[in-house]
């Protein structure tokens, strides 16, 4: 797709979206198996709920301007992909299971922070082009991303790093 216009990127940046989400969800399923902590894996389940419904909302907003949502392959989540493989999912050397759990919640906030960025940007765009119902269906899936990732950040900060401290 050619990129000329405001509105050329942002449908450009929701299939970025789309596309993030898409790997992020089954990465963070294999997240949760490997997790321990009954607090992460609840987390992760309603981390997995939370990216199935961005899922839907950016479809649904996608369709609307009459575009596919699978014409962007996001490399930047591709990345954190093979970083949550390497550093929790894979991560044979990580022999304690709550430095696990710990290497877990690090990169599930990677790919969270990722997803915070591209709902930001793309409701900004959204407001931008006067599409304010875009716009708030945005800003709802980046209330809900930053949700998550402020969850993460307690029970890591509560639980789970201390944990794997001992």
């Amino acid at each position: 797709m050619s990129i000329a216009t405001l509105k050329d990127l942002y449908i450009d940046q929701l299939q970025d979206i789309y596309s993030a989400d898409k790997q992020s969800l089954e990465a963070t399923k294999k997240l949760r198996e490997c997790a321990t902590s009954e607090t992460l894996k609840d987390a992760l389940d309603a981390g997995t709920d939370g990216i199935k419904q961005g899922i839907e909302k950016v479809r649904g907003i996608i369709k609307t301007h009459d575009a596919d949502p699978t014409d962007e392959f996001c490399k930047g989540m591709e990345g954190l992909v093979k970083e949550a493989h390497a550093h929790a999912i894979d991560a044979d050397n990580i022999k304690d299971e709550d430095v696990r759990d710990a290497s877990i919640i690090a990169q599930y906030q990677r790919m969270t922070h990722y997803g915070i960025a591209g709902y930001g940007t793309a409701a900004s765009f959204a407001r931008r082009l006067g599409l304010e119902d875009d716009a708030k269906i945005l800003r709802d899936c980046l209330e809900n991303t930053y949700g998550g990732d402020r969850t993460m950040t307690d029970i890591a900060s509560g639980e789970v790093n201390r944990q794997a401290m001992a």
